[in-house]
């Protein structure tokens, strides 16, 4: 060191504040990230530009930034919540959002990077417990689900939509009820099933036995009016048609006429 010349350790320290303040000086911007700039010297937060997007950036040394996912994310929340008639229901539930990029500044500046914590969560919340608490167990449990989903979101969206946040979708993923009550639930829906089923083999053992009354009073009807449309005349007519169709045939035989009803007579070989 005693051997350096005088300038060489004026040099070596420039380039040490240089490689310093170089990265210090430097923002790299990861895909689905977006820069939110603080200015010291130049009113604080940026909130009239756009956020920093993805790539190297160089900034005054004396400036921030202030790194956000701008992606869809995920937050998941597990929540008691109270049912209509005051029963404890578990309620877990999962909302996919994003900050709106243009706001990032904004959110920077009111809500802070824990906004999620600070704005979303308490959203979620208090919209699940409001809405929950217009319904039963047995509607929580069976036909209400998807509307107890929608309208989660829509009281949810009412609010983080002022405050820089979209909202995309709210997604209830289980509904636990307590032991007792999903029982008696479970016990009343397989009874209403059987008491359906029970009505369906009604009905069809009915209709059933409609048809085969109807069918049966067909061929009565039919019968009846065959036996009215008879008479003698048609019965020997028929029968003379009969006689000589069979005339006809190769086998030999012999046919007498005047029987005893006025039918021909056919004897044969045999």
């Amino acid at each position: 060191m005693d051997k350096l010349p005088k300038i060489a350790l004026p040099v070596i320290f420039g380039l040490i504040l240089v490689v310093i303040l170089f990265s210090k000086s430097t923002v790299t911007i990861d895909s689905g990230q977006a820069g939110v700039l603080y200015k010291t010297f130049g009113g604080g937060v940026v909130t009239d530009q756009p956020p920093m997007g993805e790539g190297f950036h160089l900034v005054a040394p004396w400036n921030r930034v202030t790194i956000y996912e701008v992606r869809q994310q995920e937050v998941m929340e597990k929540m008691n919540v109270l049912s209509s008639n005051g029963l404890d229901i578990k309620l877990e539930a999962s909302a996919w959002f994003e900050p709106i990029r243009r706001d990032l500044g904004k959110l920077h500046q009111e809500k802070g990077q824990d906004y999620i914590q600070r704005v979303l969560l308490p959203t979620i919340r208090s919209a699940a417990r409001s809405v929950v608490g217009r319904y039963t167990p047995e509607q929580l449990y069976s036909s209400k689900r998807d509307a107890i989903q929608q309208e989660i979101f829509d009281e949810t969206q009412k609010i983080v939509s002022g405050q820089y946040i979209q909202l995309n979708e709210i997604l209830v993923r289980d509904v636990t009820l307590p032991p007792t009550i999903k029982d008696a639930i479970e016990r009343k829906l397989k009874q209403e099933q059987e008491s359906l089923e029970y009505e369906f083999r009604l009905v069809t053992a009915k209709k059933e036995a409609e048809k085969v009354t109807i069918e049966a009073q067909g061929k009565a009807d039919a019968n009846r009016i065959l036996s009215a449309s008879l008479n003698d005349q048609i019965l020997k007519d028929k029968g003379i048609d009969a006689t000589l169709k069979l005339s006809e045939s190769p086998n030999t035989k012999v046919v007498i006429v005047g029987g005893s009803d006025g039918l021909p007579l056919i004897l044969g070989n045999n």
